[in-house]
């Protein structure tokens, strides 16, 4: 019996052609990703920016208000009354504050955020206060009544002036202060602080002059506990 055989088909150039290209295709690709390994290995990191020479974390006259007999740390704080964040977090910094206050000095400064259309205004009129040793219960004030002026975009100078008077301040001296260049000025040298020191955005936390990145409520607290030790 006779078998047949089949002669094999002669290969398609076609195909030939794809298989040349996919083998370069290959090759640019392994060639493109070593060399990129090569070269961002290579590159030097961008320095880190640097604060600037006379910015300070903490100044003279900064608003402390906790005073630890014995001072293990300090908490700063970077704040903005009209952002939600930060009066979210008011509750449980208060918190913070009972349970660590005679270790800790908690530090507050303003951070008045642009997009925010009263938080300078807020600033102002709480740094008045402050003037006239109302600091606290202004800032109280504030987050409190948050949800029925934030993100206004008229003055709410006006409405500020109200708590004031209802915390019994002299309004002739909340006035002048809030009108007076030099408490402007105090609160634009906390922001050119907090921006030095990259600050971007509120509530924003140095502990022991570290900027935390936090991630839960006993993230948090744990980190104060290790550092009031």
């Amino acid at each position: 019996m006779t078998q047949t055989t089949t002669a094999p088909a002669p290969p398609d150039p076609a195909k030939k052609v794809r298989l040349v290209l996919w083998i370069l295709l290959g090759v640019i690709v392994t060639a493109g990703v070593t060399w990129y390994a090569v070269f961002t290995a290579a590159r030097p990191s961008p320095p880190a920016p640097q604060p600037a020479a006379d910015a300070q974390l903490v100044r003279n006259d900064s608003h402390r208000v906790t005073t630890p007999a014995t001072e293990k740390a300090q908490l700063v704080e970077f704040l903005d009354f009209e952002c939600e964040s930060c009066r979210a977090a008011q509750p449980l910094v208060e918190d913070l504050k009972k349970e660590f206050g005679d270790r800790i000095t908690f530090v507050n400064r303003y951070f008045p955020l642009p997009g925010h259309r009263n938080s300078g205004t807020a600033a102002l009129a709480v740094e008045a206060a402050a003037q006239q040793d109302q600091y606290e219960q202004m800032y109280a004030k504030m987050f409190e009544t948050q949800p029925q002026w934030g993100e206004k975009q008229d003055s709410q100078a006006p409405l500020f002036r109200t708590y004031a008077q209802e915390l019994g301040l002299d309004l002739a001296k909340y006035d002048a202060a809030v009108a007076d260049e030099k408490t402007i000025d105090r609160i634009r040298k906390d922001v050119a602080d907090g921006k030095a020191l990259g600050v971007t955005g509120t509530p924003t936390f140095f502990l022991n002059g570290q900027m935390l990145t936090l991630s839960t409520e006993a993230d948090f607290r744990q980190k104060l506990t290790d550092a009031a030790k």
